[in-house]
């Protein structure tokens, strides 16, 4: 849009002699006359970004089985929903990796609202969103939808070593793996007053916690469900001795597990029609289960 002063430049000259309030009167239909055809091609959320005919997807670094890897690189289910997301709609796909913040409103402020104040983002949209409602009040600038699978935390275990685990109790004097940070690490750690926190291992995500269990260096791990299965998928010799298990810990995770979807700008409902409309579509078509099976993972209701 060009500047006042250049809208100024390009209007007639104004006859000399006339009053203050005279020039003005010749002078103000003429500028709104230039705002006014700005205005009307101002595009909608959706429309710019068919314009652009590109759309941004953000998704965590270091969060497989989901999305890791060298950013020119990066693979998984995440990785491989924004391609068909972007391919369904007919647009191209521009995929934003970004390191994740100290809680999901830092993520959803810096990926879907506003933007990182070192200059990246916001996206178009951002996924790998819990589909939260008390998420969702605490962030009233984005909104939440089009859950596409749900995610839950098991234990997964060698039957060699763990033939079965009914109750955390029977856990004790087995060694365990778990994900740094991750909140099932600190169900571990914390359970029983400290009861197991001497057998556990740490790792750096938990798909390493998984792996150090098929590598015999644990006999258990307490991840989430995706990772477990992401894991034993690519070991399919070891797989055949491991099983995953649901263990209530009762401590406030859900045993039935949460939804897991995307957020984008509140306000943009053209572009959240089409991308649950998209959704949608690769349900129907198959898609979105051949994607979960490519990865090892079961596609569950969200």
């Amino acid at each position: 849009m060009p500047s006042v002063s250049k809208s100024f430049q390009e209007l007639p000259p104004v006859t000399n002699g006339l009053t203050r309030r005279q020039t003005l009167a010749v002078l103000m239909p003429l500028v709104a006359g230039h705002y006014s055809v700005y205005a009307q091609t101002e595009l909608t959320d959706l429309a710019r970004i068919r314009a652009n005919g590109m759309l941004k997807v953000a998704v965590y670094k270091d969060n497989a089985p989901f999305s890791d890897g060298a950013a020119a690189e990066m693979k998984g289910l995440d990785v491989a929903l924004a391609e068909a997301l972007a391919r369904q709609m007919s647009l191209k796909l521009s995929l934003l990796p970004f390191d994740a913040g100290e809680n999901m409103g830092d993520d959803l402020r810096n990926m879907v609202w506003k933007g990182h104040y070192l200059g990246y983002g916001p996206a178009d949209v951002m996924l790998h969103v819990p589909a939260d409602k008390y998420l969702a009040q605490k962030n009233p600038q984005v909104m939440i939808m089009a859950p596409y699978m749900r995610e839950s935390v098991v234990l997964v275990h060698d039957t060699r070593k763990l033939a079965d685990a009914a109750a955390p109790e029977d856990l004790k004097g087995v060694q365990l793996a778990a994900e740094r940070g991750a909140g099932a690490a600190s169900v571990l750690m914390g359970y029983g007053g400290g009861l197991l926190r001497n057998q556990v291992s740490i790792f750096n995500t938990g798909t390493e916690a998984v792996q150090a269990a098929v590598d015999g260096k644990a006999a258990a791990a307490l991840v989430t469900r995706a990772q477990a299965e992401s894991v034993l998928s690519r070991n399919p010799g070891s797989a055949t001795h491991f099983r995953i298990t649901k263990l209530n810990f009762n401590n406030g995770i859900a045993d039935t597990g949460w939804p897991v979807g995307m957020a984008i700008k509140s306000g943009h409902r053209e572009l959240g029609l089409a991308l649950e409309a998209a959704l949608k579509s690769l349900r129907e078509n198959g898609e979105l289960l051949k994607i979960f099976q490519q990865h090892g993972m079961t596609l569950t209701a969200p």
